[in-house]
């Protein structure tokens, strides 16, 4: 079979600048063309986010002969959509706080902090632009994967198509992700929206935003447009922020987006939209009282449903469902024993660490006979707000589901000597231990810099280190990490020392 011509890329409403050319060129080279496929191929990847880059990578370093197919843009959303660009506009959006609060650090503060939307997007395509290098079509190629662009679908249990060729494999991985969930409200669709998926090709500051849903996304972007300067209010019909994570950390954030200058609207409802005079008017419920905000643009963050669609996924006898994705057991095995899933189209946990970590399991379990489990895995995770909120293992709600005893052991930053000279005093951290021992069960970290410091519990709990043991280790001074070790401090105080007053009365005497 000769080589074949993939479809044409989803179309793109971002700048068609210097960054923009260099980015499509590394994911989606425009003059490529597929590659004749092999008779039979070790591993067959359809996706190729984090997850599909992570399994064909890795297998083809292992010496198996590796397809992998993308329908869109090679990185996923994590690269083109979410973790990377979001990132670099909260960075600014940071810088620009910190201008306006010189005062606070003796600073002579600006009269007018002007921000430069434009700036800010195309800093941002920049930094997309020289990451998407390493994942470019062309770097994969060199590494032995054959790259096919198209629309992949299961033809047989053992094989697929894409853009008129067909990939017969031994073993195959889907990877194909997730996409923004969008509310179903009356009105939106007609007044348009933006998603995570759109909100980064936008290069004109909304001056009135509305955002709808607190997960992670939602209060990230939020508070990062508000930062810029437009006038943001974010709508939560849970009573809090963040619904999953300890009630203390998401009122602390629920006050930092307040103090920012957000309008917080919690227990509250979009029940419709209408667009009046090229304004678009969203109609509030809380209770049994109604409101009405006027705005200029509209941001979704309802979370994601897995992209299980278009697939053919019932030919090759896989079963899934549209809110779960691909059923898959805990060796990451589909109903189909020669089909694996990965990453957000079949997990629970939507991160690209979690899509990373499962990719690997895959790998060993798919061409290594391995019998990798993903109960196995510690997985933290980090909303970068500002103050950021990290977790790692059990919440004290799931420990006592699970009949646990549990002890908890909380430094609160402003008794940190670094947060207390960085001005950043505003959060906590919270060790929890199985009580009458050390064993760490999890923990919540609310800092600036929680992603950072929520590493060290976390290789803690992987490897069976307890509290106790990190009171011993010696944290560079003065850093905000040295919270964890006033935690550890505070376990080995709790602990019974019967000898220590009769040594002490000896020494005395």
């Amino acid at each position: 079979m000769s080589p074949t011509t993939p479809n044409p890329p989803p179309p793109s409403t971002a700048p068609a600048d210097v960054y923009e050319r260099e980015r499509l060129a590394n994911l989606r080279p425009p003059q490529w063309i597929n590659p004749t496929p092999a008779p039979l191929y070790d591993l067959v990847v359809i996706g190729a986010g984090t997850a599909g880059l992570t399994a064909a990578s890795m297998a083809a370093g292992l010496g198996a002969k590796v397809a992998l197919v993308e329908s869109g843009l090679l990185g996923g959303n994590c690269l083109n959509t979410g973790c990377v660009p979001s990132k670099a506009v909260i960075r600014t959006s940071r810088l620009v706080a910190e201008m306006r609060n010189a005062a606070k650090y003796g600073a002579q503060a600006p009269t007018d902090v002007v921000v430069d939307f434009a700036a800010v997007m195309r800093r941002m395509r920049d930094i997309r632009a020289r990451i998407s290098r390493g994942d470019s079509a062309r770097r994969l190629s060199a590494q032995g994967v054959s790259v096919f662009f198209g629309q992949g679908r299961f033809s047989a249990a053992d094989a697929l198509t894409v853009a008129g060729a067909n990939l017969r494999f031994r073993k195959a991985l889907v990877a194909t992700g997730a996409r923004p969930r969008i509310p179903q409200i009356p009105g939106l669709a007609e007044a348009g929206y933006l998603t995570n998926e759109s909100a980064f090709d936008v290069t004109e500051l909304p001056r009135r935003l509305l955002v709808v849903g607190g997960g992670p996304l939602g209060c990230e972007m939020a508070q990062a447009f508000c930062r810029f300067g437009a006038q943001t209010t974010i709508v939560q019909h849970w009573p809090l922020f963040l619904p999953k994570e300890e009630r203390d950390a998401a009122q602390l954030l629920a006050n930092a987006l307040a103090r920012d200058g957000l309008e917080v609207r919690l227990n509250t409802r979009v029940v419709n939209i209408r667009v009046e005079g090229g304004n678009k008017i969203a109609e509030l419920i809380s209770d049994d009282y109604e409101s009405t905000v006027e705005v200029d643009a509209i941001l979704t963050g309802a979370g994601r449903v897995p992209n299980v669609e278009g697939l053919d996924l019932e030919t090759a006898g896989i079963e899934y469902d549209s809110q779960r994705g691909v059923h898959v057991d805990d060796f990451l095995q589909t109903s189909n024993p020669r089909i694996y899933a990965a990453g957000d189209v079949c997990l629970e946990h939507k991160f690209s660490d979690t899509a990373d970590a499962s990719a690997r399991i895959v790998v060993n379990n798919a061409l290594l006979d391995g019998s990798e489990r993903l109960s196995g895995l510690t997985i933290p995770w980090c909303t970068y707000t500002d103050p950021e909120i990290a977790h790692v293992g059990l919440y004290v709600r799931q420990a006592r589901e699970r009949g646990i005893p549990v002890h908890t052991f909380t430094v609160p930053m402003h008794d940190v000597d670094r947060a207390i000279a960085d001005d950043e005093e505003v959060g906590f951290v919270k060790i929890h231990v199985r009580d009458g021992s050390d064993e760490i069960l999890g923990a919540t970290i609310v800092a600036r810099h929680a992603g950072e410091m929520i590493s060290e519990i976390t290789l803690a709990i992987v490897a069976g280190i307890g509290l106790g043991t990190l009171s011993r280790v010696i944290h560079a001074y003065p850093t905000q990490a040295e919270a964890i070790r006033k935690a550890a401090d505070a376990y080995i105080r709790s602990l019974p020392s019967p000898t220590a007053p009769s040594r002490l009365r000896r020494w005395l005497s």
